[in-house]
């Protein structure tokens, strides 16, 4: 199985398809592999990298805290043992906060950015939020978690779909059997990443091309953090889905994976 060794770590990462790079971020508690649906579609043109973030999945899990600067460094090292030169950059939820920094940390590597619900700082709804998840990992079966999970990132639209809601069913019944969950100091040391990010002063000096994107029933992290980053990033370009949430890149599959490659080809 591929590992790096980066920023004093090993990481983790699974690639597919061929062409120019394109790596991919995964969010809080979630490793690489649940990028799978969208790569299978970008392959086509890209060559899909999507590593596990430090805390979680088979990449090391040191004690934390950890920032979004240090993970972005993990993959500025990434980029560099695998020589990829520049890459694109598609980074979901605090995938997105390390894209940032990757951006404003090692400009160098970075040719373009899809920020999907992405935030530039944290208020005390959102550090309250971060801090009950771990909180609750605690406290609660595997099965329980990601139903917690599940009510963060899903629109109403999911759970009254029949085939989506079986979905996420069988999604806590995975939970409940997995061999290797993230353990609680790996949560516990992400969630303080997604907390303490704050790079609101510094994002226009973001000049790659950027696509903003986001649910406009998101109430984990609400519109109005897409649209500050937007805002904050010179030229970016911000497209917000109707009637979807966090996860609006599971609930507008289809157009979101066609919307993003097509970005991606021009930018």
């Amino acid at each position: 199985m591929p590992h790096v060794t980066t920023n004093g770590i090993s990481l983790y990462y699974d690639e597919r398809g061929a062409g120019e790079p394109l790596l991919l971020i995964m969010g809080i508690t979630a490793p690489g592999s649940v990028w799978q649906k969208h790569a299978d579609y970008w392959q086509q043109n890209f060559r899909c990298i999507m590593p596990d973030n430090r805390g979680v999945g088979r990449s090391d899990k040191p004690a934390g805290p950890y920032t979004t600067a240090q993970m972005a460094d993990d993959y500025a090292g990434l980029i560099d043992q695998l020589g990829l030169g520049k890459v694109r950059v598609v980074g979901v939820s605090m995938g997105s906060t390390i894209a940032q920094q990757l951006a404003l940390r090692h400009a160098d590597k970075v040719h373009s950015l899809v920020l999907m619900c992405p935030w530039a700082r944290c208020d005390r709804t959102a550090e309250a939020i971060f801090r009950h998840m771990a909180t609750i990992k605690a406290r609660l079966r595997p099965e329980e978690f990601a139903n917690y999970i599940q009510l963060l990132i899903y629109a109403k639209r999911s759970w009254d779909d029949e085939a989506t809601y079986a979905d996420l069913l069988a999604g806590r019944t995975a939970a409940a059997t997995d061999e290797s969950p993230q353990p609680l100091h790996g949560l516990e040391a992400q969630a303080e990443a997604c907390i303490t990010h704050n790079t609101l002063a510094d994002l226009p000096q973001i000049t790659q091309p950027c696509l903003v994107i986001g649910g406009r029933q998101d109430m984990f992290t609400p519109v109005w953090m897409a649209e500050e980053v937007a805002g904050a990033i010179p030229n970016a370009q911000l497209h917000l889905y109707d009637n979807a949430g966090h996860a609006f890149h599971w609930e507008c599959i289809d157009d979101f994976n066609s919307r993003v490659m097509d970005w991606l080809l021009t930018n």
